[in-house]
Formats: C-alpha cells, structure tokens, sequence
C-alpha cells in the first residue's frame, strides 16, 4: 500500500487481526438454513463475497438457542452438529483471502414468525426447530412484541444465567470453526435489545429499572463470550444506537463505554426494530444514504471503542468520505452487495486504486482487466 492508497483499500488491525480492506459484509438474514445447519446455499452465497474481494464476510445471524429462531429457517450454532458445515465457509473464505465472522443471537420476543416473503407473521403452536416440544416465546417481561404477537414468558434469573452460558458455549463453536471474528447481536429488537429496551424490559429486579439494570444482561453475555472467544480474535457488538420506543443515542454511548471496558472491539451501529412502526426500520427516521452514520460517528468519538457504519451505503466514495473524515473506522455493505457482488472491485476502479482488478482471483481480474482494457477504460 502507498500513501496514496484510499482508506476504504487500507488494511486495518484488529487485535490479531488484519482485515485486507476496510470493507465488511454486514450479516444479512436468508432464510435458509434447515433445522439449524448450513447448507450448499450458505456456502455459495457467502464464498462469492470473499472472492469478489471483501475484508471481512459475516456470516448471518446464527442462533444460540433453538428458541431464539426468528423463523424455522434459521441458522443455529447451539450444538457442535453445526460446526462442520461452518469450517467448510470459512475455509473457502480463508482461502481467498478474506476474514471470517459470525453474527450470534436470540429473537426473543421477536422468535417463531414466518419468513419476510410470506408476511413474516407469528406462528401459532409451531414445533421447535431442532426438535418436536412447543416452541415458546421467551423475553425480559411478559410483553408482546406488537398487535397479533404472542405474550412471551419472562425469563427467570437463573433462565437468564443460562442464556448467558449459551452465548459463550456458542462462540467457543464459533472458534473452533475457524471464524475469525464474532458479533453479539444487541439491535432490532430481538432478546438484548428487549433487555436494554425501557418499553419491553419493566422487570423490577436487578436486570430491569435504571439504565444500569437494563444492560446488564447484555454486559454478562459480552463478558462470557469475550471469555470464550480467543484473546487476539476481535469481538463486535451490534447495537440499535436509536429505536422508535425510548431507547436514545445517549443511552447508547454509555452501553459502548460499558463494552468497551469488557473487550468489546467495535461497535456495529444500527437502528430500530423494537416494534413493527416503520417496518422496524427506525420508526420516523426516513432511511436516506448513510442514515446511520451520524451513530457510528458519535460512538466513534465518544465511547473509546472503534465503530462501524452501516445503512445505505451504496457508492465508494460515500464509503471513502465517511472513513476519510473519520466517522467510523469500518463500512458495512448489505443490500448493494447483494444486489452487485463485484462491487469491491467497482469501488477499486472508481477510487483509483492501483492494479484495482488485483482485489479479485486472477482467474476473473485477468480477464476483466483485459475487457478493461478493449473498452479503453482500463
């Protein structure tokens, strides 16, 4: 890399991790794992990321308990049945040049609904994912997630002790498929964010009232899984910086601190998801290119910890803007990503980086370079 490198192309240290560029694969659900596993579609939806180029791919939220599956189509990590078809990503990612990571989680309240492209409506009387017992909606109190969902059942103390204990059993599977980087999912309205949530949280013991009770829960799992997780591996944490029912960006500075201080390395900002106003979106917060930035920017500034950008981040320069005039230190790509999947290599060519079709295998950037080349556009 020279000094004239753009940011977005500079490699970034993270513990004992280097990334080959600044740009990540944010986890994006599809729906299509069966019983928990990984399949060919994982395999193949994800390997065209690391060779198209990406720093870091994330593997989609994963669940740490069969009753935190959003849908029967989930992907799980709560048993090492798992871990194989996981080792088989990450090592075609790992051969290509990419870093690996994986996206933990709990649906909570939010569990048991039927896909997005079938209403993603609350399933009645559904059968667990793994196995054949009632699958039971559990959260911080017996409060729905809207009009039409089940109540779910407030989880006990020592419920909540083994919750936590989950987290860190499945990111020690995690390690031992290979990942490279883990997320704990704290946004969008699944069992964290019902924690830190003042609307969905109204326990009135230690893990409800102030705002310090309220993140407790996602302190302990953050704790026990940076104890799992290897020292000189990074841990992200993905967090609802705004929702549209009382939680605020003030509120999210002082969780990012609290990270921070148990080993937290990056703070993945997003917003909204509490309830179904806006499509969980951010409520009245009108999505626009790079919404979300001004979050990752505060966190970034004020918390201590690294953040990332995510949200409408659709054009390389955008993308080089934001880290240029340092509002985050990572730019998340999700649905441009998945609608252009060279578009690393696009953003090589538009920043002018030297040898762009080098952010690709030879067996495409030869060739594409010649086609380049013939157009007088190389």
């Amino acid at each position: 890399m020279t000094e004239n490198t753009p940011l977005l192309f500079t490699p970034r240290s993270l513990r004992g991790l280097t990334l080959r560029n600044r740009i990540v694969l944010s986890p994006m659900l599809t729906y299509a794992a069966r019983h928990g596993f990984a399949s060919d579609w994982h395999f193949t939806h994800l390997a065209k990321y690391a060779v198209g180029g990406v720093g870091l791919v994330f593997v989609e939220s994963t669940k740490v308990d069969p009753a935190g599956c959003s849908t029967p189509n989930d992907l799980g990590l709560w048993k090492d049945d798992f871990i194989a078809p996981l080792r088989r990503i990450v090592a075609f990612g790992h051969a290509h040049g990419a870093a690996m990571g994986i996206q933990l989680a709990h649906s909570g309240r939010k569990a048991r609904m039927s896909v997005p492209w079938e209403g993603r409506a609350p399933l009645q009387n559904a059968p667990g994912v793994d196995h054949g017992e009632p699958w039971s909606l559990v959260g911080p109190s017996a409060i729905p997630h809207g009009p039409g969902h089940d109540t779910p059942r407030p989880l006990s103390v020592a419920e909540i002790a083994d919750q936590v204990a989950a987290w860190g059993a499945a990111a020690r599977r995690a390690d031992a498929a290979g990942f490279d980087a883990l997320e704990i999912h704290g946004a969008h309205g699944y069992l964290i964010h019902q924690f830190l949530s003042p609307t969905a949280n109204r326990r009135g013991d230690a893990y409800g009232g102030s705002l310090a009770g309220r993140m407790r829960f996602a302190l302990e799992v953050a704790e026990c899984v940076r104890a799992a997780w290897p020292a000189d591996k990074p841990l992200f944490f993905r967090v609802s910086a705004v929702d549209e029912d009382g939680w605020t960006l003030d509120d999210t500075v002082v969780l990012a601190r609290a990270l921070g201080r148990v080993g937290v390395d990056v703070v993945d900002c997003s917003s909204g998801g509490m309830t179904s106003v806006g499509g969980g979106l951010g409520g009245t917060i009108a999505p626009a290119p790079g919404y979300q930035v001004p979050y990752a920017q505060r966190v970034r500034s004020e918390a201590g910890v690294a953040s990332m950008a995510v949200g409408l981040i659709e054009h390389a320069q955008q993308a080089e803007q934001i880290l240029t005039e340092g509002r985050a230190d990572l730019i998340a790509i999700g649905r441009a990503l998945l609608h252009h999947p060279h578009w690393v290599l696009d953003a090589a060519r538009a920043l002018a980086l030297p040898n762009p079709f080098a952010v690709v295998p030879d067996a495409y950037g030869y060739w594409l370079a010649k086609l380049a080349a013939s157009r007088g556009d190389a």
